[in-house]
């Protein structure tokens, strides 16, 4: 910024030739100065961060991570109650509904998908049509 400052005092005294000094010769210099000094700054962060042992075995930490990132959902934060109910979907669909276990399935099976991330965003979860007469579980 001093650089700047006496550039700027040297156009208003019209002393070209010490703002094309100050220009091209001192403020170039001072520019790769300061980048080497963030650069070894930044490696010396990253060093201090990055874990000095590695590991044998993979926990279900990072199995969560990897799943999260390639999914783009927060695995952690799905409840483990939740989890249960979506393992348990079709007991609890066939108290409700007899006699279509085809339709179960298929509904079982998108109401995962769904709550996995699982499916494309652009596209609805399902399309059902549920037919029958009056009164059995539709």
């Amino acid at each position: 910024e001093r650089i700047r400052h006496q550039m700027e005092e040297a156009k208003r005294q019209s002393n070209w030739q010490q703002v094309s000094e100050l220009q091209y010769g001192r403020l170039p210099e001072l520019e790769a100065q300061l980048k080497h000094a963030e650069e070894a700054a930044s490696r010396n962060e990253g060093e201090a961060e990055k874990p000095k042992l590695l590991r044998t075995q993979v926990g279900a930490e990072e199995i969560a991570e990897v799943v999260s990132r390639a999914t783009g959902i927060p695995v952690s934060r799905m409840m483990q109650g939740e989890r249960d109910k979506l393992l348990h979907i079709e007991e609890k669909l066939h108290e409700r509904v007899v006699g279509q276990d085809e339709a179960i399935e298929a509904v079982s099976d998108a109401i995962r998908r769904s709550r996995a991330g699982l499916s494309d965003p652009n596209r609805p979860y399902g399309s059902f049509m549920f037919l029958g007469p009056t009164g059995v579980g539709k």
